[in-house]
């Protein structure tokens, strides 16, 4: 079965909204676009290259599709990042669009979910998502999403759309990997655990 991944990157109070610039996502009065571009360096780069070159699909909701369809065909062929994005597998979720025109793109039609668990039947590879933080919430609903790779950044905005916004799902997640750049950044790997555990603290409890 194909593995879902979902890649984000986030502040730390949780917003992900406007990444990489200015105009990106304007939603809300929303006036902190390209907070993550301060903190770019060569090490987060290599990460992003490494990333999106292990994809085999690229799932994206309709605001990311319309961001990236924007950006990327424009970048140079040399561009490892953009080549990889232009040439694989897009699927699309929306309810909204009539039709997609990034090369390689399908729009998904009907029960995003059914689509996504459709498409995860193939024998290996990984679907990724990138943004998208609608579709996110979905897929976390109906149990779709095999691995979260977050991208913390030491900043700070206090309004913005979040990642996990209120009516996520409660899940267990396990940390499989971590590192942190020369720019604070801090690169997560987390993996579905099942439920959510429960307990209590405290010297009443002995667990002190």
């Amino acid at each position: 079965m194909r593995k879902l991944m979902v890649t984000t990157f986030v502040t730390l109070d949780g917003v992900m909204q406007g990444p990489g610039g200015p105009d990106e996502d304007r939603d809300g009065g929303f006036s902190h676009g390209g907070w993550t571009v301060p903190h770019f360096d060569e090490q987060l780069m290599r990460v992003m290259t490494e990333l999106v070159a292990r994809g085999d699909a690229l799932l994206l909701g309709r605001r990311t599709y319309e961001i990236f369809a924007a950006s990327w065909p424009l970048a140079p062929a040399d561009d490892p990042i953009g080549a990889k994005l232009n040439s694989m597998p897009k699927y699309v979720a929306s309810r909204t669009l009539d039709g997609v025109t990034w090369q390689n793109s399908t729009l998904l039609a009907g029960d995003v979910a059914k689509a996504v668990a459709e498409l995860k039947q193939g024998e290996s590879g990984e679907i990724q998502v990138h943004g998208s933080g609608d579709l996110v919430q979905t897929l976390i609903e109906h149990g779709l999403v095999d691995e979260f790779h977050l991208l913390v950044f030491p900043v700070l905005l206090g309004s913005g759309k979040r990642l996990f916004a209120q009516g996520t799902v409660p899940a267990g997640l396990r940390l499989a990997d971590s590192t942190t750049s020369s720019s604070g950044v801090i690169v997560a790997t987390y993996e579905r655990a099942g439920a959510v555990g429960y307990g209590a603290m405290g010297p009443e409890t002995g667990n002190w």
